[in-house]
């Protein structure tokens, strides 16, 4: 997929900080660009010594999270600003608040008063869980398409839970909360952290 927007040294920085680390395909799919659009940018940042880079795979250094924090308010300062920002964030962590719940739900079960981890073996129970996922990303899409209305890169975060939705119902179900792959709840982290960012706010306790 090709990005209609400019992929500089901040934008890549700030992929790579939603990833942690990673290879500069895994940031391109964060952004909703290509790697060929990415790697420049990123070894732009190892230049800069903004990030650091060994086996393939990228880190933002202390230097490059600076650099970033001094640059979001300039940046972002209009949708800091703006009140819909505000009430769409809060929307968010409502239903943010919702899906915690629900991942805790969908990893666990109560055996005896007592929480344990979920073996997966009770299909009616994940069958529920799963439904519960779907009816809560319904409730989400209002809020993440005004979201996405704000600042449109985020519409590719809105893409990516729809894709792993849809793979979790047709049975991959690490597609649920695996963290080897882009899974529905490493997905949702990464919009969260996403907004943080952007924002200016901090994860509520």
């Amino acid at each position: 997929m090709s990005s209609d927007m400019e992929i500089d040294e901040f934008t890549a920085l700030h992929g790579l900080v939603l990833k942690k680390a990673g290879q500069a395909g895994e940031v391109a799919e964060v952004l909703g660009a290509t790697e060929a659009e990415v790697a420049p940018a990123l070894d732009a940042a190892v230049a800069e010594k903004r990030a650091m880079s060994g086996r393939g795979k990228y880190m933002v250094t202390p230097a490059g999270r600076a650099w970033l924090d001094e640059q979001y308010p300039v940046l972002f300062a209009d949708l800091r600003a703006d009140p819909g920002a505000d009430a769409a964030y809060a929307g968010f962590e409502e239903v943010n608040r919702e899906l915690l719940a629900l991942m805790t739900r969908w990893q666990t079960v109560n055996v005896g008063g007592e929480a344990v981890p979920n073996d997966h073996s009770d299909a009616e129970y994940d069958a529920a869980v799963l439904d519960q996922l779907a009816k809560l990303d319904s409730d989400a899409d209002p809020v993440l398409e005004v979201l996405a209305g704000l600042v449109p890169r985020l519409g590719v975060h809105r893409r990516r839970l729809a894709e792993a939705l849809a793979r979790a119902s047709a049975g991959e179900t690490d597609y649920v909360s695996g963290v080897r792959v882009a899974s529905y709840h490493t997905v949702w982290f990464e919009l969260h952290e996403d907004l943080l960012r952007l924002l200016g706010r901090t994860r509520e306790p």
